[in-house]
């Protein structure tokens, strides 16, 4: 009609159909297209204007929401899309109790019962009420028993109350008289599952894959619990039978990998790894796994390039920075290593050992200077005698005698059993700990 630009006649039950179809399709512009043709056709009809309220709630039009409230208050109070706009205008502006009681006024007309008990439910979580809101959950499955929202809701609401033997006796009493249903064999398998008893866990999920073999989900669950149970074989196998329903396999076989490694197999545990890559390139987590595995069979290059891979798709990992720093300096690759220990000195200020090991290595590679930029950082963060015997060390080598010999006094008098480690990793202030002993002996005297 609108492509024609023609203008047909529509009863009022024909357009509110139209309107419904719109705003379960989430268009709310035709909807409200529809809904101005339709008070153009019919301008006195209660139930568009109802609809024109639902728009401008969804569209968040609280003030021309409230004077159309206003307006259809006096005619509309025994209708329940009415109450229910209501409801959820107030529920909006975040006054549960209001909604609430315009809830439960919209129950005396029993009509959608289900729905409302649920809403009635929602505003008491809002509120902070599980005990409450179970009581509504219960009434809308009881209204309609396939409702999955208010079965999960239920659940969540014992969880709150920590009432798990109510919870459990609850969901076998549903379960006696509802034995096909998924959600409530996944719920079961849940409960004990985060109870750790993985063994009762496996059984739920088994009885829901009897009901439906294609839940692809639970077969990730029942495999989990395998793992949790150290039985990796039988992980491996609930694994493989996922990997012929699933389009995106790279996850899965990263964990089949992870099993394989859990048995000690790391070649298998390589050719899993290996094909999570082919299916996804990018995947950093099996790129790490096959850095260890590399590095635990001895093959350092391998190890090092793997680790580089994954890190630069996941720069922002600090274990990965720590991992990939360690592989260069254990390869030699001091220079290397500095970018990734800068970002976890950035990031982790607070850990003394970031410091430590990026002044060791600036040292190592010759740059004193930033050494000593980098130690002067670090002791404001950290006032520790190692930081002050590698300060010395740096003076030493920059032939500043004066700050060297002050950094190592300072070092000496907060930590003096270190200077023999010390002494071994930096001969060159070998001589002036004697120097820094003799002038003490002096001063004594």
């Amino acid at each position: 009609m609108m492509e024609n630009n023609d203008e047909f006649y529509f009863d009022t039950e024909e357009l509110e159909d139209i309107i419904v179809y719109y705003l379960e399709l989430g268009d709310f512009n035709y909807a409200d297209m529809a809904v101005n043709y339709g008070l153009k056709l019919h301008p006195n009809s209660l139930d568009i204007k109802i609809k024109r309220l639902e728009i401008l709630l969804e569209w968040e039009e609280y003030n021309t929401a409230k004077d159309l409230i206003d307006e259809l208050k006096g005619s509309s109070m025994e209708h329940t899309d009415f109450l229910v706009c209501y409801a959820k205008y107030y529920s909006n502006l975040g006054n549960p109790r209001k909604s609430i009681e315009i809830c439960k006024k919209a129950l005396t007309l029993e009509e959608e019962e289900n729905f409302l008990h649920n809403f009635i439910a929602d505003e008491y979580i809002n509120l902070g009420d599980p005990f409450n809101a179970l009581k509504h959950y219960r009434k809308a499955l009881k209204e309609d028993p396939s409702d999955e929202y208010s079965l999960e809701n239920a659940m969540v609401c014992f969880s709150d109350l920590n009432k798990s033997e109510e919870a459990i006796a609850f969901l076998n009493e549903y379960l006696d008289e509802f034995p096909y249903s998924e959600t409530a064999w996944f719920e079961y398998g849940q409960f004990y599952f985060n109870r750790k008893n993985f063994d009762e866990a496996i059984k739920g999920y088994d009885y829901l894959l009897a009901i439906n073999s294609n839940s692809v989900g639970v077969y990730a669950n029942k495999a989990a619990c395998y793992e949790a149970l150290g039985q990796y074989q039988k992980a491996i196998e609930t694994y493989e039978e996922m990997l012929e329903l699933e389009y995106t396999k790279a996850f899965t076989f990263y964990k089949i990998g992870l099993c394989n490694k859990a048995l000690k197999q790391p070649i298998l545990a390589l050719n899993s790894f290996q094909k999570s890559l082919r299916e996804d390139p990018q995947f950093y987590l099996a790129m790490m796994e096959q850095s260890y595995l590399y590095e635990e069979m001895g093959g350092m290059s391998e190890a090092l390039h793997f680790a580089k891979e994954a890190t630069q798709l996941n720069e922002n990992n600090l274990d990965y920075q720590k991992r990939l720093a360690f592989l260069f300096i254990d390869s030699g690759k001091f220079e290397e290593s500095l970018s990734c220990l800068k970002k976890l000195v950035d990031a982790e200020p607070s850990r003394f050992y970031n410091w430590y090991a990026y002044s060791e290595v600036l040292m190592l590679v010759g740059e004193y200077e930033d050494a000593v930029t980098v130690l002067n950082g670090a002791i404001k963060h950290h006032d520790r005698a190692e930081l002050y015997y590698q300060l010395s060390n740096c003076f030493f080598n920059l032939k500043d005698q004066d700050k060297g010999m002050e950094s190592l006094q300072k070092a000496l008098e907060l930590d003096p059993s270190l200077v023999k480690d010390m002494q071994k990793k930096y001969p060159f202030i070998k001589e002036e700990v004697k120097k820094v002993k003799v002038s003490k002996v002096k001063k004594k005297n």
